[in-house]
């Protein structure tokens, strides 16, 4: 059974940083593929970046060049650094294992809890 759990969210002031970090067990992570999503209140969760079991990232548009997504399988645990953080980054941020075939884009299969995210002006 997999369990996803995030930490290191919390409130920071626009330009800010924080480091997410979301630690794995039930599954053998160095063969799947994570990714981070997020969801502001009254939107739908979009995909903010993903990471293959090789280490390939791909980045939201709206995130490309502030964050960077990575993991270390060895600790079974996938990262997030969000830099240059607005307000609009203001969500709740979820991590999330799945596959990424060649060619077809990231799909999630399990979820953390997820982890508030406040960027103030």
């Amino acid at each position: 059974q997999v369990q996803l759990v995030e930490s290191g969210g919390g409130l920071v002031q626009t330009g800010g940083s924080l480091r997410l970090t979301c630690a794995a067990s039930g599954i053998i992570f160095s063969s799947k593929a994570m990714g981070w999503y997020r969801q502001a209140a009254g939107k739908e969760r979009e995909l903010v970046a993903a990471i293959s079991s090789s280490g390939i990232t791909s980045y939201s548009d709206f995130v490309k060049g502030r964050f960077i997504i990575s993991r270390d399988n060895a600790k079974k645990m996938v990262y997030l650094q969000m830099n240059s953080l607005k307000v609009e980054d203001t969500a709740v941020y979820y991590c999330s294992s799945g596959s990424w075939a060649y060619g077809s884009s990231y799909r999630p299969t399990g979820w953390g809890q997820g982890t508030q995210v406040t960027v103030s002006s």
